[in-house]
């Protein structure tokens, strides 16, 4: 099975953020990403303010709050963001183009053992298809995410290895989260009908 230390999320809207919090508090290091410096200090103080809820006074919940944040960084290009990442996590607008652009670069830039996941409801195969690696690619949505993303849904696309999803597995679970495995549904490469 695949180790997965490093997470790089890229999109630092409400879904990119949740799943940035949910795994730094996992043990995780995360590298938040997004093009718009005033959405990542947005989403860096929605972290601090939900960690420092758990944080009062000195004590051994101010220190654990430190070590969690020291694991945070960020980044304002995927290239960067995605370096040094063993899982990579797109969250941004549910747009075909905007998917493929993401993961073109994630072909391109990130370590060829990373888990190239996508939080979609679009088809995981077609948005694999573009890169040269479609066993390492992944749907990964957090469902009930208004509530703390109660369950991590994995979705196979039609090339996805066995190894990735076990990877993923192990990280929602590593998580605190209900872990559910589906089928890609759309078998379309891009620009087909689905």
């Amino acid at each position: 099975m695949r180790k997965i230390e490093t997470i790089a999320v890229i999109g630092a809207g409400e879904a990119g953020s949740k799943f940035a919090l949910i795994a730094l508090r996992a043990g995780y290091c995360v590298v938040l990403e997004d093009v718009f410096l005033e959405t990542l200090e947005t989403a860096t103080a929605y972290i601090k303010r939900l960690l420092n809820e758990r944080a009062i006074g000195n004590g051994p919940a101010m220190l654990q709050r430190e070590l969690v944040l020291a694991r945070l960084s960020t980044a304002t290009r995927v290239e960067d963001a995605c370096r040094l990442a063993d899982m990579l996590i797109d969250t941004v607008t549910d747009e075909m183009e905007a998917k493929l652009e993401i993961f073109t670069i994630f072909d391109k830039f990130a370590k060829p053992a990373a888990i190239l996941a996508s939080s979609t409801s679009l088809s995981i195969t077609g948005i694999a298809s573009i890169t040269s690696r479609p066993e390492d690619c992944v749907g990964m949505r957090l469902i009930g995410i208004a509530a703390g993303g109660e369950r991590l849904e994995i979705v196979r696309g039609a090339k996805t290895s066995d190894e990735t999803i076990e990877g993923c597995v192990a990280f929602g679970q590593k998580m605190c989260l209900e872990v559910r495995v589906e089928n890609d549904s759309f078998e379309d490469a891009p620009g087909n009908d689905a």
